[in-house]
């Protein structure tokens, strides 16, 4: 990680002040500049997942129309579905809300390809229209389809289809034995699960078979207000894993974990370009 310890120090004792109460805490100048420069070049970078994530950002911080310039042509070019719904789902967050139809159409395609894309890009930012193509998905044999499908649901539809998709979470969390998949539901819960589901969380915690899922149970649990689970949130940004460092700041602001401020300043200057992006982001995030 390209920082020094004493830069660090400066930058948290100047910058990030203690606030009388978290929604009291402010983005400072300077450090509103260095996250609005990160993100900028890391939207246009040659590696395209950051780039999306850049153009998340950037809308979040109140850019959009900066992110629908630069996205839209590109979505015109691309060829293949996955990235073509990263694009559309950031237009859509951006404002073109008729973009989901991108996705929507993804999803109706016989070549599965860009099928998990869709579905995960439509729980993030929703869609117009019809759900049909969702509701079929969440009755595929493709357990990540199936998962990302009924979190779209889960969080987007009413009713019984609401109902329906959270009791699928559910139980892909409880059963489902490839912690590359339970993570996952862990991940979906942690944002718009309840209370309750912290118990079903926790339980897989003795399942996971390396860090990284450990690191996806313990910030689910951070965004549903579990203290030990803040408390690993932190000690994660001191982690070799750039991965587990991005998620990690991920998590910190979408759960106004505002004393991670200090270390996502300092990821400003991370090696990894996502984890910079996303530490730029979350700075946005608690600052609203």
């Amino acid at each position: 990680m390209r920082y020094t310890a004493a830069l660090s120090l400066i930058i948290t004792t100047m910058l990030c002040q203690p606030a009388q109460a978290d929604d009291a805490w402010q983005l400072a100048p300077a450090v509103r500049e260095k996250s609005l420069t990160v993100l900028r070049a890391a939207i246009h970078a040659d590696d395209f997942w950051p780039a999306i994530h850049a153009a998340e950002a950037l809308t979040l911080a109140g850019y959009p129309q900066e992110v629908h310039d630069v996205l839209q042509p590109k979505l015109n070019a691309e060829t293949d579905d996955q990235r073509r719904c990263g694009l559309a789902r950031e237009l859509v967050r951006a404002g073109d809300r008729q973009r989901s139809e991108v996705m929507l159409g993804i999803l109706r395609k016989a070549n599965p390809h860009g099928h998990v894309h869709a579905a995960e890009s439509l729980y993030k930012v929703g869609w117009v229209g019809e759900a049909a193509p969702l509701e079929q998905a969440a009755q595929s044999d493709d357990i990540r389809l199936r998962l990302m499908a009924s979190a779209a649901l889960a969080r987007h539809a009413k009713g019984s289809a609401r109902a329906d998709a959270f009791a699928v979470i559910r139980q892909t969390l409880r059963d489902e034995t490839d912690p590359a998949v339970f993570r996952l539901a862990a991940w979906v819960l942690g944002r718009i699960g309840e209370d309750k589901d912290r118990a079903l969380i926790r339980a897989r915690l003795q399942d996971a078979n390396d860090d990284l899922v450990r690191a996806f149970l313990q910030h689910a649990l951070a965004a549903l207000g579990d203290e030990d689970g803040r408390r690993a949130l932190l000690d994660n940004f001191q982690s070799n894993d750039p991965a587990i460092r991005t998620y990690a700041a991920v998590f910190a602001g979408e759960s106004k974990i505002f004393a991670a401020a200090p270390f996502l300043i300092r990821q400003l200057e991370d090696d990894n370009l996502d984890a910079r992006v996303r530490a730029a982001q979350a700075l946005f995030v608690l600052a609203q």
